[in-house]
Formats: structure tokens, sequence, C-alpha cells
């Protein structure tokens, strides 16, 4: 599980108009419309087909932990494809991306001076290219440590150097032993 993406995804999703369908019957019933029939669905949650049709037709309806998580998060992956797109499209032009974590955080300067590394609870508007950065990095694919260094670079320009004004010389900023997580558009 990617804690960056995962944060990334919740504040998206976070501006659906229509509720995820919430029942396990009704997710199948939606996957198999969005792939276009129940093999996909199966072969992609890793169950048979016969499994997906009887979801479908509501003779089962409460999935094993295990692949309720995957019907979920396959749901949500797919959920209001257009909205999606425009929430992530006003963060990266207009709006920007908050970030509010409480993590291990510290820089390293030249001369030799070092902030401890401390544990601080920061929340800090990013600008909308932060915002574009991230959303980028993470449509293709990037790792979890990808997405986290773009976020030090963003805590370190907008927090550490306050746009310039301070602390011009940062050479690296730490962001380690991350307690919580979480972004909003």
């Amino acid at each position: 599980m990617s804690m960056f993406g995962d944060g990334l995804d919740a504040a998206v999703q976070r501006a659906f108009t229509r509720p995820v369908p919430k029942s396990a019957p009704a997710q199948m019933r939606y996957l198999v419309k969005q792939l276009k029939g129940t093999k996909a669905v199966a072969q992609m949650l890793r169950i048979s087909q016969r499994t997906v049709e009887r979801y479908v037709k509501d003779q089962i309806k409460k999935p094993r932990p295990d692949l309720a998580a995957r019907l979920e998060r396959e749901v949500r992956a797919r959920w209001q494809p257009q909205i999606r797109a425009k929430a992530r499209e006003k963060a990266a032009t207009i709006g920007g991306i908050v970030i509010d974590t409480r993590a291990r955080l510290g820089y390293t300067a030249p001369i030799g001076s070092t902030d401890q590394d401390r544990i601080r609870h920061l929340t800090v508007a990013l600008p909308p290219r932060y915002a574009a950065r991230l959303f980028d990095a993470q449509e293709r694919g990037a790792s979890d440590q990808q997405l986290r260094e773009i976020a030090a670079e963003a805590l370190k320009e907008v927090y550490f150097q306050d746009g310039g004004r301070r602390a011009g010389s940062l050479e690296e900023v730490r962001f380690t032993d991350i307690e919580h997580l979480d972004f909003e558009l």
C-alpha cells in the first residue's frame, strides 16, 4: 500500500458528487458494466466467473474481507473519472493541494548546520505546480519514495524557505517516520 498514493486518491475522491456503491452486489454490477463482462471482472478480482455472476444476481451478498477490500479499491479507482480528472486539473492549475502531516522532519544546510530531525505536525498549502508534479508522478506509477521526495522538496520551498524569504541555502529536507499524512484539494 502506498501512503502517498492513497492519500492523493482520497483527496480526489472527496470531490465525488455521487456516493460509491456500498453493497458487494452493487459494486460487482458496476465493475461488470465498466469492464463489459463477468470474465474480465473475475480475472481482475482473482475469483471465478461463476462467483461474479452470483454476486450480480444477489445470490451472494457478503464477500470475505480480502475480496471486499479488492472490490472496494477497484470500484473507487474507476468511479466518476470525469470528476476525478477535473479535481486533479483544478489542483494542478489553480487551487494547489494542502498537505497535513505528522512526521519526522529536518534539514541540512551548507556550513555544516543541521536542524535536528524532530516530529513536527505541519499543515501546509502547496502551490499548484507541486499538486501537478505529485499527480503526474502518481499517474506514471511513481513509488511512494518518489512521491515523498516531491513532497519534501515542496515543504523545503514553501515551509522551510517560505518561498525564498528565508533559509535560501537549504540543501535537503528529510521527511521520514510518517505517523499521519493527509491531502486536501
